[in-house]
């Protein structure tokens, strides 16, 4: 054996080999029967789990704490998938049970803060609910394309309005020329 003296000690850093790594997936080789989530869940109707839940946040300390944090601004997005994320940590149940639950659950939370007239956010988003949108050149495009029929209904009946007068008006911009009369009532 050759042994090299300016080798850096065995155990030091310098040492390590950087490919003496696991390599990709060795976790799925691993038994996890250790952890919680390895073993079988201890619910698998949804519905089990949600009645779960919602005796959960019920409880007077869980329900004041959940209300103080959609108070400080986190949304009710975030408090469901915290809590599906720390029951299938526990073990109550798997990730698709909880899937099944997460929109219930959500209005559920919702619902809690309304009654206590708590304002929340829904969604971490703000703008979650507009996302990926189409506008309305892309639509009639694609309608034209791909459902040519229904394209021409739609057109004819725009003409036929447009004849009877119907014309869509464009909005007056709002400026300091047309603002009513501060003595004019404005239904």
């Amino acid at each position: 054996m050759i042994v090299n003296p300016e080798a850096a000690p065995v155990g030091s850093v310098a040492a390590k080999d950087e490919f003496g790594m696991a390599p990709a997936g060795f976790g799925l080789t691993q038994d996890n029967e250790r952890w919680p989530w390895g073993q079988p869940a201890s619910i698998v109707d949804p519905e089990q789990a949600m009645e779960e839940a919602i005796n959960t946040l019920e409880t007077k300390k869980t329900k004041k704490e959940m209300l103080k944090i959609l108070m400080v601004g986190a949304s009710v997005e975030s408090l469901v998938e915290g809590y599906l994320f720390s029951a299938f940590q526990e073990g109550k149940f798997t990730p698709d049970v909880g899937l099944l639950i997460k929109g219930p659950l959500a209005m559920h939370i919702a619902s809690i803060a309304e009654e206590e007239n708590v304002p929340y956010r829904f969604f971490e988003n703000e703008n979650e609910l507009d996302k990926d949108q189409m506008d309305e050149e892309t639509f009639f495009r694609m309608m034209k394309d791909n459902n040519p029929s229904m394209f021409e209904f739609i057109h004819e009946k725009i003409n036929a309005d447009v004849r009877k007068g119907y014309a869509p008006q464009q909005p007056e911009p709002e400026n300091f020329l047309n603002m009513p009369d501060s003595n004019e009532e404005v239904v």
